[in-house]
């Protein structure tokens, strides 16, 4: 049997926790056997919630944490202040080497912050992005960055499209994946001056399969693998991506509602929609990793119900078993 992956998981955070974040972990033990989960939060709530269900004793430890961090809070004093809180008590497991990755859903900046600052960046990594996997028609796409660093720097994209690369190839199995750098058109003279001053750089660099710009309209086509931005703009993509998903559902369901040869047509294609909705789900892929530290720190959705949570916790154990945090920092060494 192949050595546990063990997962610490901020119990208390997200808007819908204790019980999601319980019950993502539950399935997540009954359906790997390689996995360890530490839920770290308030003890009592923990295993009050967690006497609901039946699962392997072994699989699932409560660890007392006694404080929690609210999504409001600035996250550097949060961090600084609140050294018994879920967030910093799971982090400093990974920094231990008691946990091999974190999981959270609550406070995002809590977590960028404290994977840079008590996890700690790989040596050679300038700036650790989030990377969440982004359903198209072809699959998926890595979107890197989508909210850790607004206002990085050409190198720090060229970084990203390394990282992205090692992911896309390790943990997703596509081969030689492409990269496309976010643009206002497909023209190498247009963007801005960050992308004006990436796109050579990505173009040139030999360990990479650069294909040039593309449109934020082509993102969902899947024409490329991986899609590299700054922060700024890869949160809003992915935030109009969602904002857009939500309404189209919204349209359908109206639409397939108006009346009775609509609703006979809706009753017709139920399990068929139901299928192909499912793969364009966001909750399928879990979370957005944060590449370049020296453990794996994985941020859900403040909202994410319990099977997000439940494929975060999964997919630790395939990042750990593939040693994405070692492949990458050979890929960077280079640069040191």
């Amino acid at each position: 049997m192949a050595e546990l992956v063990r997962v610490a998981v901020d119990a208390m955070g997200g808007d819908n926790a204790p019980f999601v974040t319980v019950k993502g972990a539950v399935d997540a033990v009954k359906e790997s056997q390689n996995l360890k989960v530490f839920l770290v939060g308030k003890k009592d709530v923990v295993e009050k919630e967690l006497s609901a269900y039946e699962y392997e004793k072994d699989k699932i430890e409560v660890v007392d944490a006694t404080e929690i961090i609210e999504m409001a809070e600035p996250p550097v004093m949060a961090i600084r202040k609140k050294k018994d809180s879920s967030i910093v008590k799971a982090m400093y497991m990974v920094n231990h080497g008691e946990a091999d990755a974190y999981v959270s859903a609550g406070s995002t900046g809590a977590t960028l912050v404290g994977g840079q600052v008590i996890v700690g960046r790989l040596k050679g990594v300038d700036r650790a992005p989030l990377a969440p996997l982004i359903p198209t028609e072809k699959g998926n796409s890595l979107l890197i960055d989508c909210g850790a660093n607004v206002d990085a720097r050409s190198n720090h994209l060229v970084q990203f499209a390394k990282m992205g690369t090692v992911y896309m190839e390790n943990v997703m199995g596509i081969k030689n994946p492409t990269v496309a750098i976010v643009n206002i058109g497909a023209e190498e003279e247009k963007g801005n001056a960050l992308v004006k001053e990436t796109f050579p750089l990505l173009k040139n660099c030999p360990d990479i399969n650069f294909i040039g710009s593309i449109e934020a309209r082509d993102i969902p086509a899947g024409f490329a693998d991986i899609i590299v931005c700054e922060a700024f703009t890869g949160n809003v993509i992915l935030k109009m991506y969602e904002g857009v998903a939500k309404s189209m559902m919204h349209v359908i369901k109206k639409g397939l509602m108006s009346n009775i040869k609509t609703k006979i047509g809706a009753l017709l294609i139920k399990d068929d929609l139901k299928k192909s909705l499912a793969d364009y789900s966001m909750d399928k892929y879990g979370g957005a990793p944060m590449l370049g530290l020296k453990g794996l720190v994985v941020k859900t959705h403040g909202s994410a119900n319990d099977i997000e949570v439940k494929n975060s916790i999964l997919q630790c154990v395939t990042f750990t078993e593939q040693k994405i945090s070692e492949k990458i920092s050979a890929k960077l060494s280079d640069e040191t």
